[in-house]
């Protein structure tokens, strides 16, 4: 059955009141389909003036500036802000590895994902949220404005973990959908016993401008376990049987550690923005603080 979380859960009145002022920010420059409420470094034929350029034949006699032809005997045409729209993904991973955490990791992408969105939506953006992992029950709306941030949450409160589809085969899928440009932001714990890195090279084989926010919980960061335990891996059904010692949670340590560090080497090698990030931490201060000096929002 899907979640029966409340809106209220993804999005608090509050949370919403902080999210109102930031914008999503790209580190590329993209062409957008319809104007939106953004600046964009381009100059272009908008409303706000910023320099001026010499004619050449072929261009718009509407925008020569005819006041400093009187003065200079030359043709100049006026250059103006361009603002334009961007196009804003959100892919949540739904393996069963994010049903964990209290919360748990898969509800927090949520809350994750609906933020952004909302940034998005506010600025008239172009936003998609949705999974990756499985076979979407129906297809994710492009949604624009900040009246379609309902219609946002309804879809997202209809997701829920227990994807079958691995890490790369799902991001293959979805660049084969979705061939635009924009800001992508996978949020993922990125485990897959095939790995990450093919999934990775998918989304770089296109034009986005690719955040990846690992997302881990804190029992995985700190086990609270000891003593003789039979282990299920809730991937593929694995069994083993541990004795839960000082000196093995020690190795479980170092290899979390290793993990994260070659995750976070990985992207940095290749210009994807890695953040690592914690199911304990308040999604408000994720953004408002990490996202936010890292260069996600503003």
């Amino acid at each position: 059955m899907p979640s029966q979380t409340s809106a209220a859960d993804l999005l608090s009145a509050e949370l919403l009141a902080k999210l109102e002022r930031m914008e999503l920010v790209s580190r590329k420059i993209f062409r957008g389909r319809m104007k939106g409420e953004r600046r964009s470094r381009r100059k272009g034929q908008s409303v706000e003036f910023a320099d001026f350029r010499n004619y050449v034949p072929g261009d718009d006699l509407r925008f020569i500036d005819w006041n400093t032809y009187a003065r200079l005997d030359r043709l100049f045409l006026k250059m103006f802000m361009e603002e334009e729209d961007l196009h804003f993904y959100a892919l949540i991973d739904t393996s069963p590895s994010m049903d964990f955490g209290q919360p748990t990791k898969f509800h927090y992408a949520r809350q994750l994902a609906a933020a952004l969105g909302f940034i998005g939506l506010v600025r008239g953006d172009r936003v998609k949220v949705l999974p990756i992992g499985e076979s979407p029950r129906r297809a994710a709306p492009v949604l624009r404005g900040r009246h379609q941030l309902w219609r946002m949450l309804e879809y997202l409160n209809g997701l829920e973990p227990g994807g079958t589809v691995a890490l790369a085969e799902a991001a293959k899928g979805f660049c084969l959908q979705n061939s635009g440009k924009g800001i992508l932001v996978l949020i993922t714990d990125l485990m897959d016993k095939s790995g990450y890195e093919a999934a990775l090279r998918y989304l770089l084989a296109q034009d986005f401008d690719i955040y990846l926010i690992h997302l881990l919980s804190a029992e995985e960061y700190e086990p609270a376990v000891q003593g003789d335990l039979r282990l299920i891996d809730c991937e593929d059904g694995d069994v083993a049987e541990v004795t839960v010692t000082a000196p093995l949670l020690k190795r479980y340590k170092q290899t979390l550690h290793a993990f994260i560090e070659g995750a976070r080497d990985f992207c940095s090698r290749r210009g994807i923005l890695y953040f690592p990030a914690r199911n304990d931490l308040p999604v408000d201060r994720l953004i408002s603080g990490y996202l936010r000096e890292r260069g996600l929002v503003r």
